[in-house]
């Protein structure tokens, strides 16, 4: 699997790559490398999931309070 981002016309180069970096999260490129050095049990894997859910509604709760 190749995920690709191309420049749009006059865009720095810095902002394509943190465009590339926030695919790469979304698509769990990053997390599945961790995964895939150590076992994680399935009942660890649905807590860290669940917290990463948590933290992202919190997040955006917050950024909704601060407008």
């Amino acid at each position: 699997m190749a995920i690709r981002v191309e420049l749009r016309g006059d865009e720095p180069v810095e902002k394509a790559l943190r465009r590339l970096k926030r695919l790469c999260n979304r698509e769990g490129v990053v997390l599945g490398r961790g995964a895939q050095r150590f076992y994680e049990k399935p009942s660890e894997r649905r807590r860290r999931l669940k917290k990463e859910r948590m933290k992202t509604i919190r997040r955006a709760e917050k950024m909704r309070n601060l407008m």
